[in-house]
């Protein structure tokens, strides 16, 4: 009856948030600084200053993976930053990259998001410190997460539906929600795909404030989903309000673009200079 009452209020809250259209983290909490060294945050110009927008994570030198709605026109302006804990702060550890090319994944539908992936190319390979570190991702034939399992993610996007963002990174794990779940209609039907799988938290004790469910939200879109130490997803799409109950996050499966991702890693970072000039 306890669980009841509080599902109860939460819904009473859900219906008075702001809706959001994205993907941000929901409970979960700091991270330690620079513990998590692929995190990219993809910015936008704003006057004088930079706005995070996006994330992202660093899969080879030259390269960044997100998700295709993050820049679905192309970069327009856009930079990526790495190597930081505080959007805000001067750390000396930041390195900033213009975007020299962007691939997004041809099949993108924008209607559910399916294949949303996507690989930025930096203007240059990034400076490798303790900071500034690529993660592994799955390739085909490896093992992606089951039902129930523990997986995590992190970014800089909202911490409630009315859009407060943090200013320095989060983290959260997460469990896997059964694919069976996620394909009804009470949850995302037709628009979930055999390239997507969802996962979220409900916590174990409900009636925190006065319900609380750990998820991604607004602004961690393009970030990893890893298990293991290994990404094997990335932030895509959810309900309109993070941390519904029966809108879990949803996440690309990696592991499902292996020959595309290669295709396009395979590409020389360094333009080859003339032996003639």
């Amino acid at each position: 009856m306890l669980q009841k009452r509080c599902v109860g209020a939460a819904a009473a809250v859900f219906l008075l948030a702001f809706v959001s259209h994205s993907e941000a983290i929901i409970g979960g909490r700091e991270a330690t600084p620079h513990s998590r060294p692929y995190m990219a945050s993809i910015q936008v110009p704003e006057g004088e200053s930079l706005k995070h927008e996006c994330g992202g994570f660093v899969v080879a030198d030259q390269w960044v993976m997100t998700a295709v709605h993050c820049l679905p026109t192309g970069p327009n302006g856009r930079k990526v930053v790495l190597g930081l804990h505080s959007l805000s702060q001067p750390e000396d550890t930041k390195q900033i990259f213009d975007i020299l090319d962007l691939h997004n994944h041809p099949d993108y539908n924008p209607l559910n998001y399916d294949n949303d992936i996507a690989l930025v190319k930096l203007d240059r390979p990034f400076n490798a410190t303790e900071a500034v570190q690529s993660v592994e991702f799955l390739r085909a034939g490896g093992t992606n997460p089951g039902t129930n399992a523990a997986v995590e993610t992190a970014g800089w996007g909202s911490v409630d539906n009315l859009g407060a963002r943090p200013d320095k990174l989060k983290e959260v794990v997460l469990e896997v929600v059964s694919s069976a779940r996620c394909k009804r209609s009470d949850y995302f039907g037709r628009k979930f795909t055999t390239n997507m799988l969802c996962a979220h938290k409900v916590c174990e004790d409900p009636c925190d404030k006065p319900f609380r469910k750990e998820d991604s939200c607004d602004g961690d879109s393009g970030g990893p989903l890893l298990y293991n130490g290994v990404a094997v997803g990335i932030t895509s799409n959810g309900g309109k309000k993070c941390g519904q109950l029966k809108k879990p996050g949803i996440y690309t499966i990696i592991s499902h673009y292996t020959e595309w991702i290669e295709r396009i890693l395979a590409e020389d970072p360094v333009p080859t200079e003339d032996p003639s000039s």
